[in-house]
């Protein structure tokens, strides 16, 4: 059973966690510092990410740790955190796109999208294009994209991703950015080919953070979820273990992947629309108005 003995050293690695400040991203900045890696919590709010860096520091891990600012809703904040980086750090190891909201009230990011389908998508796949450069550079790197079971009752609306159009509600929005997040993953690990860097997806299955509390319909299930650290797992995993197949996703074992050991799991037949992962592509690239440099990738 993987545990966190399982995770390989991670002495020399750089690594970067979005929304590492609190539940499943704190965890996994945690063990991977306590693994040796150089991690930077890139977190929305800087107090916040501060007193995350001090829990981590009073634990003397191995590896060192920083925060950086990063807003996922705002694009002008992924650019500026993707220039500090490659201004300050000479390889990227491991980028793990974990950050997101879950069903808030409507509301939208800085440049217009819908809150969760900007934040969740959006802002990592402008995030990942910022900083493909160095992790082509950096060899063995790799790509996790954090998704949902959610995905399952998703459906990408490529005509109406933003909801100006149509009614919005919460839940299928948010399955919306979970379906994407896994369309994502699958399209650039299908762009990067043999290339580099392996990409690769996992979820959390139920577990007890602050995303979670934060609807009062998941609440009632809390006498089955995950610890944080618990949750983590299949994040790390899919980050570390050597035997991570390019495009696998990982999740927790039990029963309808709400808890247990993490292990590979299936996906929607949705999650595997190549011609929807493409096209979901292209209009992220003109939303965003990040164009990936895959030069020399298949």
């Amino acid at each position: 059973m993987f545990s966190f003995d399982s995770i390989p050293d991670q002495s020399g690695r750089v690594a970067i966690v979005t929304g590492a400040n609190s539940g499943i991203g704190f965890e996994t900045a945690r063990m991977l510092a306590q693994k040796g890696a150089h991690v930077v919590l890139a977190c929305r709010s800087a107090e916040r990410g501060r007193a995350a860096v001090g829990l981590i520091v009073a634990q003397n891990p191995p590896g060192r740790v920083e925060l950086s600012v990063l807003d996922l809703s705002d694009l002008d904040s992924v650019a500026a955190f993707a220039e500090r980086f490659v201004a300050t750090h000479e390889r990227l190891d491991l980028l793990v796109n974990n950050a997101g909201v879950m069903v808030p009230p409507f509301s939208r990011t800085k440049q217009g999208f819908e809150m969760q389908f900007g934040t969740n998508h959006l802002g990592h796949f402008a995030l990942t294009g910022r900083l493909l450069g160095i992790l082509r550079k950096t060899a063995g790197s790799r790509v996790v994209v954090v998704s949902s079971t959610m995905h399952r009752s998703g459906v990408v609306d490529l005509d109406d991703p933003n909801y100006e159009r149509r009614s919005y509600w919460g839940w299928p929005a948010y399955g919306q950015s979970k379906l994407a997040n896994l369309l994502f993953a699958r399209e650039l690990q299908k762009r990067l080919g043999a290339e580099g860097p392996v990409v690769t997806a996992a979820h959390p299955g139920f577990t007890a953070t602050e995303l979670q509390r934060s609807s009062r319909y998941v609440s009632i299930f809390n006498f089955i979820a995950m610890t944080p650290q618990a949750g983590a797992m299949p994040t790390l995993r899919a980050a570390t273990d050597p035997t991570a197949k390019p495009g696998s996703y990982w999740g927790p074992a039990g029963v309808l992947e709400m808890n247990g050991a993490p292990v590979e799991v299936g996906r929607s037949g949705a999650a595997q629309d190549d011609a929807k992962a493409a096209a979901l592509w292209a209009l992220s690239e003109k939303l965003t108005g990040v164009a990936y440099d895959l030069g020399g990738a298949a």
